[in-house]
């Protein structure tokens, strides 16, 4: 569906979505039923509503979860039916394309279920996406879904739509800029960051300077050691959101959920390519100077959390670093597997330590 609301693209036929629209606002009692409503319910709390962020003073930050890199050999392409739900937004919240690559429509919800296993084979430097979901994600901040800007709490219309585009700026010079993943001081990123949020300046320079497992530049800023890795190509793909609602003393309180796909290559050289998966959730106050200390134009970050794959394992060098030459379909995973490309759920606070990877 397209953002205007019309069937665009959707693998359900016309005469189904026909009486689907029609038993709907009719509000029959045989109208179609979307396939899980607490997870329904879930995705419109954390679009309308998100719950109430940690002040940045009283929260303590978990260690990214680090995740291995191995594949599970044997994946199979699955055949999945999508059941699709009026969306207020006017996107469809996750859809699964259709199987010659067709590329997804923008995520405006919390999706249901995990993408499916994608047919393919390894990454190449040529095809750096092949065999993952990311294949069929936008690129860069195209894939960062910005919803329409309303008057909220002491920001007009005009005022929030700036400060939606601002946080995604935020975010595209934290993760997306090629000379911060080289490593470079990420000084457009740190421009919006309120400046008289003092222990968050202290966080930021002594993790950039001196990084230690109290100061991690990896929970809030995408950087690869040149001298380790390269990139394989020059696109890194994205999924994710943008929401907001009114805040603390009438501030724009915005939550980003963004997954970023990274796809590298050794440094030395060679045609191996590793896909690095890091997916944030980060919530910032664009905060009223008449009531809050603040620097105009900036943001005052109120909570982050970081999921990380392929990136190392305990290891705080302040830069990911890749496993390369052995991490491949041979391998096999033990103790606990995770999903790197399911959104289904928030990120989970406290869940430190390595796991492995179905896919990457």
């Amino acid at each position: 569906m397209t953002a205007g609301g019309e069937k665009d693209g959707s693998s359900v036929p016309d005469e189904v979505w026909a009486e689907f629209l029609r038993t709907s606002a009719e509000g029959g009692a045989d109208a179609p039923k979307e396939p899980s409503a607490r997870a329904r319910e879930a995705a419109g709390r954390l679009r309308d509503r998100p719950a109430e962020p940690t002040a940045w003073r009283a929260y303590t930050p978990a260690r990214p979860r680090r995740r291995k890199g191995w594949y599970v050999a044997g994946l199979v392409a699955s055949l999945v039916l999508l059941v699709v739900a009026v969306d207020p937004g006017g996107f469809i919240g996750w859809s699964g394309g259709d199987a010659d690559g067709t590329p997804l429509a923008q995520e405006s919800a919390r999706p249901e279920q995990a993408p499916p296993a994608e047919p393919g084979g390894r990454a190449t430097l040529d095809e750096p996406f092949r065999g993952s979901p990311a294949a069929r994600w936008a690129d860069g901040t195209a894939g960062i879904t910005v919803p329409a800007a309303r008057a909220t709490g002491w920001m007009s219309r005009a005022e929030v739509e700036r400060a939606l585009a601002r946080t995604r700026d935020f975010l595209a010079a934290s993760n997306l800029d090629p000379a911060v993943r080289r490593g470079a001081r990420p000084e457009r990123a740190i421009a919006l960051m309120n400046p008289l949020q003092k222990d968050v300046r202290t966080f930021v320079t002594t993790s950039l300077r001196t990084p230690d497992a109290d100061h991690d530049p990896l929970l809030l800023f995408s950087r690869f050691d040149p001298a380790q890795a390269r990139p394989a190509g020059d696109v890194v793909k994205t999924r994710g959101r943008l929401s907001y609602r009114e805040g603390r003393l009438g501030a724009l309180e915005v939550t980003a959920d963004v997954t970023y796909v990274y796809p590298v290559a050794p440094a030395g050289g060679g045609d191996e390519v590793v896909r690095v998966i890091v997916r944030r959730e980060t919530v910032v106050s664009w905060d009223d100077p008449a009531k809050v200390i603040t620097e105009k134009g900036t943001f005052s970050l109120l909570s982050y959390k970081t999921d990380m794959t392929n990136g190392g394992c305990d290891d705080t060098t302040g830069s990911f670093r890749p496993e390369f030459g052995g991490g491949g379909a041979d391998a096999a995973p033990s103790g606990a597997t995770v999903d790197p490309y399911d959104r289904t759920a928030p990120i989970t606070e406290g869940q430190g330590g390595c796991a492995t990877a179905t896919r990457s």
